[in-house]
């Protein structure tokens, strides 16, 4: 019943691309300029950030403490708590298998067991990055393998304190807040 209704819904309010420039191609995001005609046939510009998409994990040890990241965001010249993420190599990579990778050069962790938790969409007003969320539990420690550009802390913190982190605006990072929300609902913290 739920699909039908979105399948209406879409049809109902679908955005058709009359047009489309490159804007900028970098590393990264690539961004476009589009003109879309409207349901009732009207035009509109539309500017979209495409993102090859990335992978998050809400790493807990069995003393429920997260392995969390300090790390400083030159966009809003702060330096803020996360969980380890990263983005995909290449639109086929393994999602698993990239976060597997990224919490192991980040933090130097492993894991025994990984659990999908969701995905997300941080800005879907201007941006398609998609953001697979994972929890990781059986946690093995070990060196880490920073990418030359990276430097960051790697604390241990208990969940109850992150909620708290979250609810009170200390955590400020989208796929951050999410994660310990979900991982906390999902363990019964």
């Amino acid at each position: 019943m739920q699909e039908i209704n979105e399948a209406l819904e879409l049809s109902r309010m679908r955005e058709t691309t009359v047009s489309s420039e490159n804007i900028f191609d970098g590393a990264i995001l690539h961004v476009r300029k589009d003109t879309v005609r409207l349901p009732e046939g009207h035009l509109a510009n539309r500017e979209v950030i495409r993102h090859i998409g990335a992978v998050c994990v809400i790493p807990v040890n069995d003393r429920l403490e997260v392995i969390m990241e300090r790390q400083y965001r030159y966009p809003i010249d702060r330096v803020i708590w996360e969980i380890p993420a990263g983005k995909l190599d290449s639109p086929q990579e393994d999602r698993l298998s990239a976060i597997q990778r990224e919490l192991w050069e980040e933090t130097g962790y492993t894991a025994d067991e990984w659990t999908m938790i969701g995905e997300f969409y941080g800005a879907c007003a201007y941006t398609d990055e998609r953001i697979s969320m994972y929890l990781a539990r059986g946690l093995h420690a070990g060196a880490r393998h920073l990418d030359e550009d990276e430097l960051l802390d790697v604390v241990a913190v208990p969940l109850t304190e992150l909620v708290d982190m979250v609810m009170s605006g200390e955590i400020t990072d989208a796929k951050t807040q999410v994660a310990i929300l979900k991982a906390a609902r999902l363990l019964g913290v």
